[in-house]
């Protein structure tokens, strides 16, 4: 798989867009259609009729409408969207926390669909799919040599719950083919990828988007870190672009008081509808700590300002993205759909933390990109605040409106400066393809290897570090490594690490020299 330098802003940022498109979402009833004036809507309507019967060429109006939606919703603001039918029911499965497949990661490696790792427990693994394994035909259709788009991949693997498929895998460590009949299930969709210790007392939860089973997923991780004996809590938000606002409050709940304001929404007409906690939640007294970054927005900001606002804990990180809009999302007959912003919200202080957006969509997305120049990644004060957008915390602590969360401690980014690709890169799905390729040398190398073995054998050799900085030069990445070895080497052991031993491990390496983790159990900060 090459990577053309050109698409290298959208490779690293890849990661983020998808979370930060969702955005803000209500989970409000839908609304029945657009409330246009009749005389336009009929102008509308005849227009696309007099093209479709009477235009010289013949012309797909259905584009059209496409296009004249687009050009509507532009002229709104960056958040309020139009979804094709062809990536609306993907969105959609992403949001609801599960599908029904056959349970396999997987990358199209040289033309062929390769399994970095099957679903665990799910149904791939239990008829028997290992890692490195090429799929070559799913029933009677050939899945390998055709450069088959990803839609056309899950089409042919998805199906019903309980339905059969019979795949045809080479299995390069034994060199044999093998057919598999596979059962077809429900795969959940994590949205929570951990909760672990960071020590006796200390416990870390990741939360990647905010999507139906989010706080479901929170709530376990909670409930097991507290049967072992955490006191303190760090909640990672990183890179988080958000999802649905509802399950963010549900988290944010389990931290604060009864009747403490979360969040509230005022809509076009001045409306405004108030959150506030209850007397449900189970962490109401230890210390709370939330990591945010450039890339945290949203739902992920809502959960952030009410942390701060009620003075319940420390933020911790960069300036947050900035999204302070709530989309709703409605429905059109043929599977399509808009996304429509119908209210701000604002933090318990009163604050919206909406990034202005006056100049255009594309300015607005490119504004991140500004805080690299300004050197605000690497000192906090470099960070831009409108004195005008001040507010006081119940405690008076003072907080700004007008573009994101300033965290309470301010952590740079780990990357030198100057190489910030280098630090979005490592997250990039690049250092992945890269580590299984490596395994897929030699598989049965690693196999029979404990996690502290391997980690004594990985550490010891920094053959893997200079045969990554190789491989982005042959896939047309020349970014140059060596000032940010340490960082790099901890990303690729980390990958080596997932896809051998799971998500787990690839934390326990991630997070033991991070930088904002270290900040934490410093111990300081409370």
């Amino acid at each position: 798989m090459k990577y053309d330098t050109k698409y290298l802003p959208i490779l690293i940022g890849s990661i983020f867009a998808l979370g930060i498109f969702i955005g803000s979402l209500s989970n409000a009833p839908q609304t029945h259609g657009f409330l246009i004036k009749k005389n336009t809507k009929e102008k509308l309507d005849k227009l696309i009729d007099f093209i479709d019967s009477e235009y010289v060429d013949n012309v797909n109006t259905d584009s059209i409408v496409n296009l004249t939606v687009d050009n509507i919703l532009a002229h709104l603001d960056p958040h309020s969207v139009y979804i094709p039918p062809s990536e609306q029911a993907g969105i959609a499965e992403t949001m609801k926390g599960d599908f029904v497949g056959i349970g396999i990661n997987f990358y199209m490696y040289n033309d062929s669909v390769a399994v970095i790792n099957p679903v665990k427990n799910g149904p791939s693994a239990k008829a028997g799919i290992k890692a490195g394994d090429r799929i070559l035909y799913a029933d009677k259709i050939k899945l390998f040599g055709r450069k088959l788009p990803n839609d056309s991949l899950f089409a042919a693997l998805k199906g019903e719950a309980g339905s059969q498929i019979e795949l045809t895998v080479y299995r390069k460590s034994e060199r044999k083919k093998i057919k598999l009949t596979i059962k077809r299930d429900v795969i959940p969709l994590k949205s929570v990828d951990v909760a672990l210790l960071l020590n006796k007392t200390t416990g870390y939860i990741k939360i990647n988007r905010f999507a139906e089973t989010t706080f479901d997923e929170f709530k376990t991780g909670l409930t097991n870190l507290k049967k072992q004996g955490v006191k303190s809590l760090v909640i990672d938000v990183r890179d988080n672009g958000g999802g649905y606002m509802e399950e963010a409050i549900a988290i944010a709940d389990e931290f604060l008081k009864d009747k403490e304001l979360i969040v509230f929404t005022k809509s076009k007409n001045g409306v405004i509808e108030k959150t506030f906690a209850t007397k449900q939640g189970s962490f109401e007294n230890g210390n709370v700590y939330v990591l945010i970054n450039e890339n945290s927005a949203s739902a992920s900001e809502i959960l952030a300002g009410a942390i701060q606002d009620n003075d319940r804990g420390r933020i911790v990180g960069r300036r947050s993205f900035g999204k302070g809009l709530v989309q709703r999302e409605m429905d059109f007959n043929d599977g399509s759909a808009v996304r429509l912003t119908i209210a701000r919200y604002y933090t318990p202080t009163g604050r919206s933390i909406q990034k202005p957006y006056s100049k255009g969509n594309e300015d607005y997305f490119k504004e991140s990109d500004s805080r690299f120049l300004h050197g605000e990644l690497y000192k906090k004060d470099s960070i831009k605040v409108v004195d005008s957008l001040k507010f006081k915390t119940k405690k008076g602590k003072i907080v700004f409106g007008g573009g994101g969360i300033v965290p309470d401690v301010f952590v740079p980014l780990e990357a030198e400066r100057g190489a910030e690709n280098v630090s979005y890169l490592l997250q990039s799905g690049i250092v992945g393809h890269f580590v299984f390729e490596q395994l897929d040398k030699n598989r049965n190398a690693f196999s029979k290897l404990t996690f502290g073995q391997f980690l004594n054998t990985i550490n010891e050799t920094d053959l893997y570090f200079y045969d990554f900085q190789k491989y982005l030069v042959q896939n047309g990445l020349f970014i140059k490594l060596g000032h940010n070895k340490a960082l790099v080497k901890r990303y690729i052991n980390a990958e080596f690490a997932r896809q051998l031993y799971g998500d787990k491990y690839y934390y326990e390496i991630i997070l033991k020299e991070d930088a904002m983790v270290k900040a934490v159990l410093k111990g300081d900060l409370k």
